[in-house]
């Protein structure tokens, strides 16, 4: 069994995820974002939308500054010319995946025929479920309330979280989550429900794939995607079972697709044909939700990186703040700033360096990143509050910018 070091499988994940690459010199096309698909399989939803929304995040860290609408229009709108390139489903959490790899999930909706979460509503409720189809059948793309009032289904009023979805939203998330509904576009982030073969093309709703070769397939792409992978690392990419990857792992490395390597005494599987970078690149702001730091073990492992997201943590016990982006400088997780987009502005209410790094390097290259995020979400410039060691660095890189 071959041997790697740490910094090794380092340079592995970060080459895989793409940050070794040059940013595109003039605009991110559709073709630039069918590659970036290709590479990293899934763009994470969030519903939180403090600096800009998890699944435009990960683009910009890759490619650099991009116009949205060819992310919005290659995952929520469809024509001759341009047609749907992603789909949402449960890859990984909710995320955007290439509308070609739907069928690789068949297996996860026959397990969430009854939904993911509140399946007791929906065993209780066949007739609803009918109503709901046959409601969007006739409506075309429609909100949870949009079929909800077209249904009567019960007195209009206020609306609490999500634990407090009137039937029809858990039912028509049932069947979303089943693959008879999907997304047919969003509007203020907003689902609008339709019918799957309406939205999704006739071949790929037809394809059938036998569950096994599925999931053997969304292994070798997890592993792909991260270049080099424990079990548990691959597992979670697409939220996969034990007992199914158990078996899907002996089979791509007998077939030669995947070879067995120790990391300093952890046992991984390196992907076939994956080169060792010799030296460390990749410079980036990552959000929350981005594949490279998504499974938080992966990155204390190999990034020496300890990483939560404090979102639901109370206010005054938090240590970094409430939606922190590590920040990755020349392949090394070094900073991380707690960010938000108000008054025109992008906002680092929080900016902290890790032990060992240099403040005045790692605010230099921040500074850069920063004024160029600022550009892209069109805010005026960046502003720096006082927390962390790191804030009075970067406001002084900034002023020099």
């Amino acid at each position: 069994m071959a041997t790697l070091t740490v910094d090794q499988a380092r340079r592995i994940a970060v080459a895989a995820q793409g940050f070794y690459e040059r940013k595109p010199r003039g605009p991110v096309t559709r073709t630039h974002l069918r590659r970036l698909i290709s590479r990293i399989q899934v763009l994470q939803l969030d519903s939180v939308s403090v600096a800009v929304r998890a699944h435009y995040a990960p683009v910009f860290s890759r490619l650099g500054p991009y116009d949205r609408d060819v992310l919005d229009r290659a995952a929520w709108s469809h024509s001759a010319r341009s047609p749907r390139l992603l789909v949402e489903y449960w890859a990984h959490e909710a995320a955007l995946m290439a509308v070609d790899d739907w069928p690789l999930l068949r297996w996860r909706m026959r397990e969430y025929t009854h939904g993911r979460w509140g399946t007791e509503i929906v065993r209780k409720n066949p007739k609803l479920a009918e109503d709901i189809v046959a409601a969007v059948a006739e409506l075309g793309p429609s909100t949870a309330g949009q079929i909800e009032a077209h249904l009567e289904a019960e007195p209009r009023g206020r609306k609490g979280p999500w634990w407090d979805r009137s039937e029809t939203k858990w039912v028509a998330e049932a069947l979303w989550s089943s693959g008879t509904l999907t997304t047919a576009t969003r509007v203020g982030f907003a689902r609008h429900y339709d019918l799957t073969e309406r939205v999704l093309p006739s071949e790929v709703v037809a394809r059938e794939v036998d569950d096994e070769e599925a999931i053997r397939e969304l292994t070798l792409r997890a592993a792909t995607a991260l270049g080099i992978g424990t079990e548990a690392d691959i597992r979670d990419y697409f939220r996969l079972a034990a007992k199914q990857v158990k078996p899907a792992l002996a089979k791509l490395v007998a077939d030669g697709e995947l070879e067995p390597v120790d990391v300093a005494g952890v046992p991984a599987y390196l992907r076939a044909g994956q080169r060792v970078p010799s030296r460390d690149r990749g410079t980036a702001l990552l959000c929350p939700f981005d594949p490279l730091v998504f499974f938080r073990p992966r990155v204390q492992r190999w990034f020496d990186f300890h990483y939560r997201i404090e979102i639901y943590t109370p206010a005054h016990k938090r240590q970094y703040g409430y939606y922190v982006w590590p920040f990755l400088l020349d392949g090394r997780l070094v900073a991380r700033v707690d960010l938000k987009r108000a008054d025109a502005a992008l906002q680092v209410l929080g900016a902290f360096t890790e032990e060992g790094q240099d403040p005045a390097r790692v605010a230099r290259a921040l500074a850069v990143e920063l004024e160029t995020m600022a550009s892209w979400l069109g805010a005026d410039g960046v502003e720096v509050a006082d927390r962390g060691d790191l804030a009075g660095p970067l406001r002084a890189a900034l002023t020099s910018c």
